[in-house]
């Protein structure tokens, strides 16, 4: 078996509210850009098996939308508190609790956390030469080893990254 690991940073939130960081919604172009993302994947085949969400309003909302236009009524979106600012060792943690089975797990979350996960994973000279390489509504797709318990250094293959504003400006939006 061979396990995909998809990173999804969430989609443009407003930052301008009298809210909670916790608490900020997405704008109208973040729910677009989720939407047109998801849009992407689904002409791309690309269905996640497991999908996990930090339960930050605009990551949760942002893995919602996408699901959603996956039509992935058998996906159940997980949140988990440990993908909101706690750090790349939560975040594998997280990773080793997924079921063995998930061929494909999409990991919904934040920055810097999830920047820091790729640049651990991948070696270096497979990441572009960016200085983000996620920004808002970023999807990343790792070829992972089968195990996830025990993820080391440099373990996976970056195989894409796709920026949900380039898909929209290849169709003139």
């Amino acid at each position: 078996m061979s396990r995909e690991l998809w990173l999804l940073r969430h989609a443009k939130a407003d930052r301008n509210l009298a809210v909670d960081d916790f608490d900020r919604p997405l704008k109208k172009r973040g729910k677009r850009d989720a939407v047109r993302l998801g849009e992407w994947l689904l002409q791309q085949g690309l269905l996640p098996d497991w999908v996990v969400s930090s339960p930050a309003k605009r990551a949760l909302a942002t893995a919602k939308l996408v699901c959603d236009v996956l039509a992935a009524d058998g996906v159940l979106v997980v949140q988990d508190q440990r993908l909101y600012q706690q750090g790349v060792g939560a975040i594998t943690a997280v990773l080793a609790a997924c079921p063995q089975t998930a061929e494909r797990v999409l990991l919904v979350g934040h920055n810097p956390e999830l920047e820091a996960l790729l640049v651990y994973l991948v070696e270096a000279q497979q990441l572009p030469d960016t200085d983000k390489l996620m920004p808002t509504a970023a999807w990343v797709r790792l070829r992972m080893p089968d195990d996830w318990s025990q993820l080391e250094a440099g373990c996976a293959d970056l195989l894409a990254i796709v920026l949900a504003k380039s898909l929209l400006l290849q169709e003139g939006e």
